[in-house]
């Protein structure tokens, strides 16, 4: 009867895992998405095209990085 009770138990933990890498596939698609509409529709209207340099491309991968390092830390409090 344990047996079976940590079986469930295993499976159930199994399910948020899942459920919460699908959550942040979506919100990260989704916030990606919103970021290039927003960066390709300044462009627009200043009427010039889209260029990342390599001093933008490092900023904003620094940018990225302490994103990441602040979604780790919550889960330390």
């Amino acid at each position: 009867m344990e047996e079976n009770a940590i079986i469930e138990q295993t499976e159930v933990d199994d399910t948020w895992k899942a459920k919460t890498l699908l959550i942040g596939a979506a919100v990260g698609a989704l916030t990606g998405l919103g970021a290039a509409y927003l960066l390709t529709k300044r462009a627009e209207q200043s009427g010039q095209s889209l260029t990342l340099t390599p001093g933008k491309g490092v900023k904003l991968g620094v940018l990225i990085a302490g994103l990441l390092r602040s979604v780790l830390s919550l889960g330390e409090e």
